[in-house]
């Protein structure tokens, strides 16, 4: 694919005689939303790590936007423009919600931390925090402490963080986790309007979000690529609907 931001070649991760990922190959063209569907113990969550370079991978090559980045840290592919969302494992509940916003923007900046609490009123900081608030739909919440920011919210000011980096392509790990209709809602919608600016990779359980929103699905089962291509291609393969459509509309009916 002449086009494409990523690609992924016989990439593979083992742990123990346990299988993550078994060969993968698939690419992700640029401005496309390309989900990553399958069932737990699929290997979803080992590939976005093997792709942001959390997890460094057993064979295989993995490139973005023509540069091999196999054996980049993460924050090597971060200032390519490969940012992860949802990685960070907690907030700094205590500062303000655009206090959050402007550490990240001072990390990806490479400042140093020492001088947060004077750095965090000046502009080059501020504006862009501001910014990112914005495009998450979080700029009323912006002096609030991140403690008082619901379950939904705090998967926006994630979101945030990772825009703050001002990415190329965004890998998305289970966004909808937790949230309840109104907040999937939501989260589908700032979705609907990223894609138009940026490349994404979602993982993600919710099958009706990844069919309102996904350019190509690919399907992972036990690590491997069962089938790859647009939504309707991938409703009415019968293997896919065999290993894993199937028991999700099963358990939804």
């Amino acid at each position: 694919m002449a086009d494409a931001l990523l690609q992924v070649d016989n990439l593979a991760k083992r742990f123990g005689g346990i299988v993550a990922t078994d060969d993968l190959i698939f690419n992700v063209a640029e401005g496309e939303l390309h989900a990553v569907i399958g069932p737990n113990g699929a290997g979803k969550t080992t590939l976005i790590a093997q792709l942001s370079g959390q997890l460094a991978s057993d064979s295989g090559r993995i490139r973005f936007a023509g540069d091999d980045i196999t054996a980049l840290p993460m924050y090597r592919r971060s200032a390519l423009g490969l940012a992860r969302s949802f990685q960070i494992t907690s907030l700094f509940l205590d500062l303000s919600v655009l206090d959050n916003v402007a550490l990240a923007v001072q990390a990806h900046a490479g400042h140093s931390f020492r001088f947060w609490r004077d750095a965090r009123s000046e502009p080059e900081l501020r504006e862009p925090a501001h910014a990112a608030l914005a495009r998450v739909g979080l700029s009323a919440r912006a002096d609030l402490a991140a403690s008082a920011l619901s379950h939904g919210e705090h998967r926006q000011l994630e979101l945030a963080m990772a825009l703050a980096s001002k990415p190329r392509m965004l890998l998305l790990d289970e966004p909808m986790a937790g949230l309840g209709p109104e907040e999937s809602a939501r989260m589908v919608e700032m979705l609907r309007e990223l894609k138009k600016e940026l490349t994404i990779l979602l993982v993600e359980h919710d099958m009706e979000a990844v069919f309102a929103l996904a350019n190509r699905i690919t399907v992972l089962v036990y690590g491997r690529v069962i089938a790859s291509g647009r939504p309707d291609e991938i409703r009415a393969n019968k293997d896919v609907r065999d290993a894993y459509l199937g028991e999700q509309e099963a358990s939804h009916g």
